[in-house]
């Protein structure tokens, strides 16, 4: 797969998400311990997930969706468009669902430490503007 075909900067997020898991491994905790210190009413939204099978879940569906949304585009703008009735219906509105991407791209960039680069930041940035507009117009491209 040629990533940068379809997304500017597909390789330099995936650089970052490799050397994110070089570095911190699993980032299921520290993800979300970034999202309820970001917004803490979201904790509350976890409280039956006592061993956090349900958060490293959602993480690595997050995942997904950026390797597929940067790559082929296969199912990314559906998953996504489903996801945001889902989390409708727990009460997460949209832009606070879109908020977690903003919250993942900040745990890598904190977790690569000095191999963060300017390129990855544009490309973070950049999936960043297209996964909000995603979240609010749900259609596929």
């Amino acid at each position: 797969m040629n990533a940068d075909a379809t997304f500017p900067g597909a390789s330099a997020i995936v650089e970052s998400l490799e050397i994110a898991a070089q570095r911190g491994g699993d980032l299921t905790a520290t993800v979300y311990a970034r999202l309820f210190a970001c917004f803490p009413e979201t904790e509350a939204l976890f409280v039956l997930d006592r061993n956090g099978a349900v958060r490293g879940a959602m993480l690595s569906h997050a995942f997904e969706t950026v390797f597929d949304f940067i790559g082929e585009r296969r199912y990314a703008h559906r998953f996504i468009a489903a996801e945001i009735v889902t989390h409708e219906g727990y009460g997460v509105p949209p832009d606070a669902f879109a908020s977690f991407f903003d919250v993942l791209a900040a745990e890598i960039e904190a977790t690569c430490g000095p191999d963060w680069t300017a390129e990855m930041n544009d490309a973070w940035r950049r999936l960043i503007v297209e996964l909000r507009r995603y979240v609010s117009h749900p259609a596929p491209p």
